[in-house]
């Protein structure tokens, strides 16, 4: 008999660039009841409402939001530090955390936190990072975006975090996603057919989420 007792982990979830919590949040709620029912998920608003037109436009309702600026050729970024210093209050103020979901700009941010936060340059006054949940993502410093200043150490060793990694088949970051596994001691990987989204999970998704769930129960 299951043990009714058991702590469900508590994720911050943090939504793609120009889009919201409620966004993500309605894409993550599509995953199956089974899997929902055993997290407890909290979506965020980035900080800073969106400075220019949405992807998303006409499919979801705004407001939009993102989490920091790049220039075009995201080699620049503009306030990565303010970015850090809010999602540290919100996890003050909401947590304890113990893990993080990133989709797209929030997958980016989230694969780099727990090797800033070793290094001590984010997230120093809130628990140590458990467990990462990666969709879209791609590293800070890769082959398409430059490295924030505080984010230079962020992959100088192997990261030591539980991750499960969606990748796209058909995303346009799939090349970076599949980089970004390099950073991690033993990243989990669920493949999936579809594009730049949050997928829906297939049988054999499923059971890979449904293990790593087990595997962070354990941990926490």
């Amino acid at each position: 008999m299951e043990d009714q007792t058991q702590r469900k982990p508590r994720i911050l979830c943090l939504h793609g660039f120009r889009t919201s919590g409620e966004i993500l949040k309605q894409l993550v709620l599509r995953w199956p009841e089974s899997v929902i029912q055993n997290l407890d998920l909290v979506f965020p608003d980035g900080q800073f409402p969106a400075q220019g037109r949405s992807d998303v436009e006409g499919i979801f309702d705004p407001p939009y939001y993102e989490w920091f600026q790049a220039n075009e050729d995201f080699s620049g970024y503009r306030n990565f530090e303010e970015c850090l210093a809010y999602i540290e209050d919100f996890m003050l103020k909401n947590g304890p955390f113990d893990g993080i979901l990133g989709f797209s700009q929030g997958a980016i941010l989230a694969a780099a936190l727990p090797g800033m936060q070793a290094q001590g340059v984010a997230l120093g006054k809130v628990e140590k990072i458990k467990f990462l949940i990666v969709i879209s993502g791609a590293k800070f410093g890769g082959n398409k975006f430059g490295m924030p200043e505080l984010a230079s150490k962020a992959f100088s060793k192997p990261i030591d975090c539980l991750s499960l990694h969606f990748i796209g088949e058909k995303d346009f970051m799939k090349e970076e996603s599949v980089a970004l596994l390099e950073a991690f001691q033993n990243p989990v990987v669920i493949h999936h057919p579809k594009g730049h989204t949050v997928p829906k999970l297939d049988d054999k998704s499923l059971e890979i989420m449904v293990n790593f769930i087990d595997s962070i129960q354990r941990m926490i």
